[in-house]
Formats: structure tokens, sequence, C-alpha cells
């Protein structure tokens, strides 16, 4: 593995375990981190699978070495991946009466998480 792609990896990995430290401190529980379903070209996933009361959340983690590059980080064929995600589990983790939503949380040095619910409805 280059030296580039393993210190993108290793900033991924501080970026997700940053987002649910944040999560919980905003009342979230963690259910899941990492989750990877299905195969080939119908393969998803997504970084974190969360609950606060009647939600649950399949949420995608954005790091950027620079604020200004946040805007950008997201892009549909990503959000795609987490709603496969989103669809496969949440039969299995959604109560009846759950709100299911994908959301992004956005983080980059010295700016705080920014998470932004709702922004794809699987």
């Amino acid at each position: 593995m280059s030296r580039r792609k393993s210190r993108a990896e290793r900033d991924g990995q501080r970026a997700e375990r940053t987002a649910a430290w944040y999560l919980r401190a905003k009342g979230w529980r963690i259910l899941q981190r990492q989750v990877r379903v299905g195969q080939g070209r119908g393969v998803g996933e997504v970084d974190i699978i969360a609950r606060r009361g009647r939600v649950l959340a399949f949420i995608e983690v954005k790091w950027r070495r620079e604020a200004k590059a946040l805007d950008q980080a997201i892009d549909e064929r990503r959000l795609r991946r987490a709603a496969r995600v989103a669809q496969a589990l949440a039969p299995q983790l959604a109560r009846p009466t759950d709100d299911v939503r994908i959301d992004v949380i956005l983080l980059a040095p010295w700016h705080w998480p920014r998470h932004i619910t709702h922004v794809w409805q699987p």
C-alpha cells in the first residue's frame, strides 16, 4: 500500500472514530461501524449505523484536510452505496415506527463536525 493511501486510510478511520464520539455525545447509540453488504457492482458501504429514539440513521463520514473541500466530499455514487446498505439492513434493524434516513458527517481539522441529516431518503 502506498504511503499516501495508508495515510488516507488512517485519517478516514480517525474521522469515523471522531464522528462516533460526536454522535454519542449527542445521544446517539452506535449500532455498527464500517458495514459492507453485497458483492460486485451491488456492493454497499456505510461508515456508521446509529439510533436515537425513533430515528435509525445510516451515516457516511467524510474527512478533508481543508474545510473548503468538504462541500465536494459527498456525491450521488457514495450516497447510492449507503442506500444499498440501508435497504438491505433496515428491515432487520428498524422498528415499525422508525424514521430511516441517510446522514453525512463532514470533518476537517479545527472545525466542529457538521452533521447533515436526510441527505438521501431510502
